[in-house]
């Protein structure tokens, strides 16, 4: 791909292909200080990529602003804000992902649409005062809220753009002479005393944009800057146009004075009385009931024991996979056996049973690591990746057992397979495998960055970007099989936590149906293949069922459930009342649990064909949920676990946030908690692990 080009006015004549490992689609627009791209994160995510502009990455000062700007935008991530998913301040051209929000911001909804009704002003004001709330509950002031700094998303307006945003507690301090953010959204404290702008600043620019949106323009108007920043220190604010009952909370926003405009609790509790008729879902599209029972599939297509998949060209669709089956760029080129490791010995090799009663803990083996850790259990332990350093722990009490130092790893969960531990390092040049009782390695397999990998029982499934999918024994690193499926560039392949099968999928060039091969990992044998309508991705496999999202074709968001039958080919899909961004789903028992980026949490009985409950967890990026008879069980990413009940959609329990301090950069990957034995332990962004009973939530 050659890089980007841009002709526009002013702007760099060459665009970066990558940022980070993240490849850069199109861009979505410029602005002063960077560009933003569309792209893809590598499970299929649509992000939004800032990267700077490349005049301003070697400016101390820029850097520095831009390393808060990543610091602010994660504390504020929440329902309300695009969660950051990745970034980097120290790179070359200094780069931060979000998720991607569809829908236009407010300044090009006015433009193309005129002033907004009374009636969606008033969602709007309450969206952006709960928006406001939150961003200010950590800490954070915006500074820079503005009709385009607002994202008029289906589930309600997000607050983007946090480039001058100050945290209370920054070091960081605007300097004298300069004045920072957009004259008609400023608050008069920020002309005249810059370094004292507090949370009350934003409640004046909620007030100007609200005039904004009823009117097409500010309740400060001039063409000069200047007199702009005259009439807000000044003059009484234009409400022409602004409605009536509106017109008096819109005023207290605009007071001169900090002290005399409303809180954001305040501003909720007065519009709830300004008109019977407000409702918080309006932005929310109408529900939708097209829950179907079970029917045979137009053209199920279920052959057995084929040795090759058919034909078809298809193309690729991302995946939610389940545990062990997250796909990274990476396939297999050659495997070196062994590779004896001398530089560290074991802390320990013993562990320990679980007592009778079991104790909460947490610890923090790598206590300068800047990450979360990446947990899994099995033989007695619980094994972690993180910030190159990879760890087993007692899980009855936290003592680290060994400790190992291997280059890159940390980014993806540990596997366990073939008795060993798979580490896979960050580059994804490299797989090592570490003995399980003292972390020694038992080999180094090196793979290429054009395909993926994912493990499934004993055998390493790898693929390459020509179509050839190869078995590897994950214990010996001979290679069981190797073949090319027809019509695959790249498969994506998922595999499953119990279920012995892994499923390559593709999905027809119009989006209109996606193919689904179920292969033996051991063999390389097809059990069975089918081509199902819509664009589909596979979520778990259970009790003789496969369970699928079925995504928008234009913006893949999950519009439904699908349960699919190999048997009879008999499909059931059951629609989810909203569409859903970006969701992370796990299956037990037939229930499909899903977590949508934004904190939507909600349960679909496959079974009975219905909809169960849904909770709106505030948790704007999240794990997928793990779940047992009696809860649901999902990681925040700021530290917190949440639990809920599985049957009612009830929060009955949550741990304190462990988000930590210093750190700019953020993990693309959320490891979900690992639940054994009734004990959930989970690894947190302040690099603690902790362990907490799974039986009583309400006690953490």
């Amino acid at each position: 791909m050659t890089p980007q080009r841009n002709t526009g006015a002013g702007a760099e004549a060459e665009l970066p292909e990558y940022a980070g490992q993240y490849r850069l689609e199109s861009c979505l627009g410029s602005g002063g200080m960077g560009i933003v791209h569309l792209a893809r994160s590598t499970s299929g995510l649509r992000l939004a990529v800032k990267v700077v502009h490349a005049q301003y990455a070697w400016d101390p000062e820029f850097r520095g602003r831009f390393r808060q700007e990543v610091a602010a935008a994660r504390r504020v991530s929440g329902a309300f804000t695009a969660p950051v998913v990745d970034a980097d301040p120290e790179a070359e051209r200094p780069w931060m992902a979000t998720l991607f929000i569809p829908g236009p911001t407010l300044s090009e909804h006015v433009k193309q649409n005129g002033p907004m009704p009374p009636a969606k002003l008033r969602r709007l004001m309450a969206g952006l005062a709960e928006a406001l709330r939150d961003i200010h509950r950590v800490g954070v002031v915006h500074r820079d809220l503005k009709p385009s700094n607002v994202l008029l998303a289906e589930d309600g307006p997000k607050v983007i753009d946090f480039g001058i945003s100050r945290p209370k507690d920054s070091e960081l301090r605007t300097e004298t002479g300069k004045l920072i953010g957009t004259p008609p959204f400023m608050a008069p404290e920020q002309f005249r005393r810059p370094r004292e702008v507090g949370p009350a600043a934003d409640i004046f620019a909620l007030g100007s944009v609200l005039v904004h949106a009823a009117t097409g323009r500010g309740p400060f108007d001039s063409d000069s800057p200047y007199i702009v920043a005259y009439q807000v220190v000044h003059d009484e604010p234009d409400l022409t146009g602004v409605p009536e009952n509106l017109a008096p909370l819109v005023l207290r926003c605009l007071a001169k004075e900090p002290e005399d405009r409303p809180t954001p609790d305040e501003l909720m509790r007065e519009l709830r009385s300004v008109a019977a008729s407000y409702d918080t879902q309006a932005f929310i599209p109408e529900q939708r009931t097209s829950d179907t029972p079970d029917t045979p599939p137009p053209r199920p297509g279920v052959r057995q024991e084929k040795d090759a998949p058919g034909t078809h060209s298809r193309k690729r669709t991302a995946l939610v996979a389940g545990a062990f089956g997250l796909l990274m760029a990476g396939a297999f080129a050659s495997i070196v056996l062994p590779a004896e490791d001398d530089s560290s010995a074991p802390v320990s090799t013993s562990s320990q049973t679980r007592p009778a009663q079991f104790d909460a803990w947490e610890t923090k083996p790598v206590p300068a690591a800047p990450s979360a850790p990446q947990c899994t259990y099995g033989t007695g332990a619980l094994y972690c990746a993180q910030s190159g350093v990879v760890f087993a722990l007692d899980p009855s009490g936290g003592a680290v057992l060994w400790r190992r130092s291997i280059t890159g790893a940390g980014r993806l969960v540990p596997a366990l397979s073939g008795g060993l531990v798979h580490v896979a390092a960050a580059d994804g040049r490299r797989l090592e495998a570490l003995a399980p009782a003292s972390g020694r390695t038992h080999a180094r397999r090196k793979v290429s960055t054009q395909g993926g990998w994912a493990f499934v029982g004993d055998t390493l499934l790898l693929t390459r970007a020509d179509g050839t999918v190869t078995g590897v024994d994950s214990a010996s690193g001979g290679t069981r099989w190797s073949k090319r499926i027809p019509g695959y560039s790249l498969p994506s392949v998922a595999t499953f936590t119990g279920d012995p099968l892994a499923y390559a999928t593709s999905t027809s060039d119009d989006g209109a149906s996606t193919r689904i091969n179920a292969v033996d990992p051991r063999t390389g044998v097809v059990r069975w293949e089918a081509e199902l309508k819509g664009m589909l991705s596979p979520v778990g496999a259970q009790d003789g069922f496969v369970f699928l999202l079925d995504l928008d074709r234009t913006n893949g968001d999950a519009k439904a459930v699908v349960r699919y039958s190999p048997g009879s080919g008999a499909v059931r899909r059951v629609a989810l009342p909203v569409p859903r961004l970006a969701p992370q789903a796990e299956v037990r028992g037939g229930v499909v649990h899903l977590l949508a980026a934004g904190g939507a949490l909600e349960a679909v009985d496959m079974k009975a064909g219905k909809h169960l409950w849904l909770l709106e967890t505030a948790v704007a990026r999240g794990s997928v949920p793990v779940s047992d008879d009696r809860h649901v069980y999902v990681l925040a990413a700021d530290g917190r676990l949440l639990a809920v009940d599985a049957r009612t959609g009830r929060l009955v329990g949550q741990t304190r946030p462990r988000l930590g301090a210093g750190s700019d950069r953020v993990a693309d990957n959320l490891a979900a908690p690992v639940l054994a034995d009734g004990i959930i332990y989970a690894g947190a962004p302040d690099g603690t692990v902790f362990a907490v009973d799974g039986g009583d939530p309400a006690a953490w």
